[in-house]
Parts: C-alpha cells; sequence; structure tokens
C-alpha cells in the first residue's frame, strides 16, 4: 500500500496533530511567544509534553508570568539537520495557566523538567495544543509530487 503525503505550496509536507504531537515528545527545547506590555516576545524554555498539554517552569515575576494568567500563547519547537536539509518545525497556539491545583502538581512532581535559568520560586505553567499545525522538509521533494511515505 501507498500512503501519500500532503505537501504545501512551499513543498513541505504538511504533519497531522499526532505526528506533530510525536515530534514534540521528542524534544526538549522550545520558544514561547507571548505579549508583554502590548509587544510580542519570544523566550526560549525546556518543555515538556503531557499528553496534549506543553508544561513548563518559571520563575515568579518572569517575563512569562503574564502568560500564567490565561493567555493565549504560541509555542514551537523543532529539529534540523543542516546535512541532510531535513528537520520539522511545529506550532501550538493555546491558553497558557498555572497549574495550582494540589492533586495534579502531586502528579506531576516527578516530571523530567528543567527550567531554562534557576531562579525565583518555581511556577508550573502548562500550554493546551487547542491549535497545532507542523511542517516537515523532505529532501529530493518535488513540491508538485505527491510522494509515498
Amino acid at each position: 500500500m501507498i500512503w501519500c503525503m500532503e505537501v504545501d505550496r512551499n513543498g513541505l509536507e504538511v504533519l497531522d496533530r499526532a505526528e506533530c504531537l510525536r515530534l514534540l515528545d521528542r524534544a526538549t527545547l522550545g520558544r514561547i511567544g507571548v505579549t508583554s506590555g502590548a509587544l510580542p516576545a519570544v523566550f526560549p524554555v525546556n518543555f515538556l509534553l503531557n499528553g496534549d498539554q506543553i508544561l513548563l517552569l518559571t520563575a515568579e515575576g518572569s517575563k512569562l508570568d503574564a502568560a500564567t494568567r490565561n493567555a493565549v500563547v504560541a509555542f514551537e519547537a523543532d529539529d534540523f539537520d543542516p546535512m541532510y536539509h531535513s528537520g520539522w518545525s511545529v506550532l501550538v497556539t493555546g491558553v497558557a495557566r498555572e497549574i495550582t491545583d494540589s492533586d495534579e502538581l502531586a502528579a506531576l512532581r516527578h516530571a523530567p523538567l528543567a527550567r531554562w535559568a534557576h531562579n525565583g520560586v518555581e511556577r508550573l505553567m502548562a500550554i493546551s495544543a487547542d491549535m497545532i499545525s507542523g511542517r516537515r522538509i523532505v529532501p529530493g521533494l518535488d513540491r508538485n509530487q505527491k510522494a509515498p511515505r
């Protein structure tokens, strides 16, 4: 059986939700886009995929503080191999919230999650994966062809 992948107008493979989540599950470093003082800001973060939510640690009073108040944020992670000109990128749009429920915090206490910078009181933040999209560079793929998977 031959499977065809969807290719966008730029010749990139369009990834479905399941593949986007699989790729996010392998990654540990991403970027979160927030609004800070009415201006966009993007910060690198260590993260962990837990089901279909993204978890990260932040400190009280940090630039990410505003994002813990049920703000809509963008989150992106990617991987690229310059030698083989291959890679992928996944973009998530969702609501960020601070996890404060004691049962939820207890369940996540031993999650392998590291903070980008260590200072201040740690706050656990979750981003819902309400909208998710991804693209993959497929070496040698003509953007007008449908390639077997």
